[in-house]
Order: structure tokens, then C-alpha cells, then sequence
């Protein structure tokens, strides 16, 4: 997960800033002798955010080659040496530009120059929303359209399964027939669809199974039962797995957490599972997927067990709660 705060200057008196800032926020400062170019290419893909001090055409032109999505790409701000006027240039919501430009303006005693219409207008942020509540957004070009018609004076509709908390914001209710759904299975339409991250991915697997074949048997499973990877919040699987080379670089790939049980764990975990007499043979319990899902979760497996080419996985839905938190800062 990227959490460093990258910073650069130009000038003498906004080096000095930068390194106070870096100070304050646990960032970094570019070295002098370090190419401006080869720093850019280095933070943009590794840090959370990249501060430039100095003149936004600068920053503008020296981020513009890596520019990928709102979705993906870090924050970016741009300041003056006086602190005088924070500017947040890109991923204001996603990335969080428009919260850490607030914090910034604190710090320096200037003020943060928030240019995103809803935050202008005071309007419901459907993509601030979804960050807070730690949702995926499957099709960020689609944000607008919720914002325009807010903008408008429109009411906005949000397809939610799960109870949120709380006053639905002015604009904004749940119902059917929605301009935003909440779901981890793949849905058609031209709704933004907003992905919760609840699942536990249980895998059993051969030993030495390499990390190419997880992640393609993994994409098979998601497309043939129609889940979004992304709703996958961590894995579970047998202790007999701790050392598995190609479990562990899998998981590493997708940033989630790895969570083992011991057999008598397993085998202790109420319900019924697809039982296997050649994998008690050799792990002490008759399922290890759907088991270790409904463990780590807390709950019975929504998809059952799936195997293909010596890998098994199976899901659980963690329960979760929601509220309508949406602004940033």
C-alpha cells in the first residue's frame, strides 16, 4: 500500500519548507543531486502523494508522462515557497489530494485551493464515499455522471444490499433502478459499480504451485462465477502452506493479508463442506478452501469450492457495516 509523502523544491526558501513539511507529514525530500525526472518516475509509482513546491507548470509538465487514471495514479499538489496557496492537481478524492492540501494549508498557514465542484458546491462525493467506507470503484470514468446530476439538483440513487447507517445526504437515497451499485459480483448496466471489500479468498493448493497458476486459476474462478477480484480483502489456508513460495508471492501481489490454520482449526469449523478424502489423506482435514474461508470470515461460504489444475478456493462474505461518512479531511 503506498503511504509515502513525496516532496520537492526548486528554491532555496522552498527547500526549507519541504523539509518541514516532510517533518510534520513523514515524508521524504528529493535529494539536490537527484534528477528531477528519475524522482518523478520513481514516486509517482511508489508514494501516495508528490508535493511540488514551486511553479505548478513545473509539476503539471513533469507528472504529465505517467498520468494513468484517477483510479491508480497518487496524489499530486503544488504549492507556492510562501505557502501561501496549496493547489491539488490531481486524484483530489481518490488519491486524496483535496485532504492532504487541507493539511498542508494548516501547516503553512495558507489556504488549500480545492477546485472539484462537488467540494465547491458542498455536494455528496460519491467517489469520497466509497473511499471512506473502503469500497473499489470498477469504472471511474462513470463518477461524473453521478456528480452532474447532483450538480444539477438531481436526486441520485445508490443500490446498497447492506444497511447504512445514518441520514442519506441531501440528493441522495437507496433504491433499485440506481445510478451507483454496491456489489461484488459483476453487474451490466451503466451504473458505477462500487466494490465492497469483503471476501476471504480460502486456497488450497499442490505443493509447489506457482504463483502464475494461482493468479490464472484465480481469474477463471472470479469469471466463471462472476465476482470482481477486487472485492477479495485477504486469504486463508492451512498452516501446511506457511512456506509456500508461490501462495506467499500471489498474495504479495495483490497486497493481502495470509492467514493459516492448523487442521483441528479447520476441522472444528461448523457446517457443511465439499469433502475430500485424498486432501484428509494428506492435510488431516477433509477441505481446506471453503473451510479457512468460513474461519477467517466468520461465516459460510458464498461461493463453494473451485479447483482447477492442483488449486482450490472458495469465498466467505466478512459482515460489514456502513455509514454515509463521505467528506475528506
Amino acid at each position: 500500500m503506498r503511504e509515502t509523502i513525496a516532496l520537492t523544491a526548486f528554491t532555496e526558501r522552498g527547500r526549507a519548507l519541504a523539509e518541514r513539511l516532510a517533518d510534520a507529514l513523514g515524508g521524504s525530500v528529493r535529494g539536490e543531486d537527484q534528477p528531477l525526472a528519475d524522482w518523478t518516475r520513481e514516486s509517482f509509482s511508489s508514494c501516495a502523494a508528490l508535493v511540488f513546491i514551486g511553479a505548478a507548470g513545473i509539476a503539471v509538465r513533469t507528472v504529465a508522462p505517467y498520468l494513468v487514471s484517477k483510479a491508480s495514479d497518487p496524489a499530486v499538489i503544488c504549492l507556492d515557497e510562501g505557502g501561501r496557496w496549496v493547489v491539488p492537481l490531481l486524484s483530489g478524492h481518490l488519491g486524496g489530494a483535496n485532504a492532504l492540501a487541507r493539511r498542508i494549508a494548516a501547516l503553512t498557514g495558507g489556504e488549500a485551493v480545492i477546485t472539484t465542484a462537488t467540494d465547491v458546491n458542498g455536494r455528496f462525493a460519491v467517489d469520497l464515499w466509497a473511499k471512506k467506507q473502503g469500497m473499489a470503484l470498477l469504472q471511474p470514468e462513470r463518477i461524473k455522471n453521478v456528480s452532474a446530476k447532483i450538480l444539477r439538483g438531481e436526486t441520485v440513487t445508490i443500490d446498497c444490499p447492506w444497511p447504512v447507517a445514518g441520514s442519506a445526504p441531501e440528493l441522495v437515497r437507496c433504491g433499485t433502478d440506481a445510478d451507483a451499485v454496491v456489489s461484488y459480483r459483476k453487474r451490466a448496466g451503466s451504473a458505477l459499480q462500487l466494490v465492497p471489500r469483503v471476501l476471504t479468498l480460502g486456497v488450497g493448493c499442490k505443493r509447489g504451485t506457482g504463483a502464475d497458476a494461482l493468479e490464472a486459476a484465480f481469474q477463471t474462478f472470479c469469471t466463471e462465477r462472476g465476482i470482481v477480484p477486487e472485492a477479495v480483502e485477504c486469504v486463508a489456508s492451512i498452516d501446511l502452506k506457511r512456506d509456500e513460495a508461490g501462495l506467499l508471492s500471489f498474495c504479495l501481489s495483490h497486497g493481502w493479508p495470509l492467514r493459516f490454520y492448523s487442521a483441528e482449526e479447520l476441522r472444528g469449523v461448523p457446517g457443511e463442506f465439499s469433502a475430500s478424502a485424498f486432501v484428509e489423506r494428506v492435510t488431516g482435514v477433509d477441505n481446506v478452501c471453503e473451510r479457512a474461508a468460513a474461519l477467517c470470515a466468520g461465516q459460510s461460504p458464498v461461493e463453494r469450492k473451485f479447483a482447477r489444475g492442483g488449486v482450490t478456493f472458495a469465498l466467505a462474505e466478512r459482515q460489514k457495516s456502513y455509514d454515509w461518512r463521505w467528506q475528506d479531511g
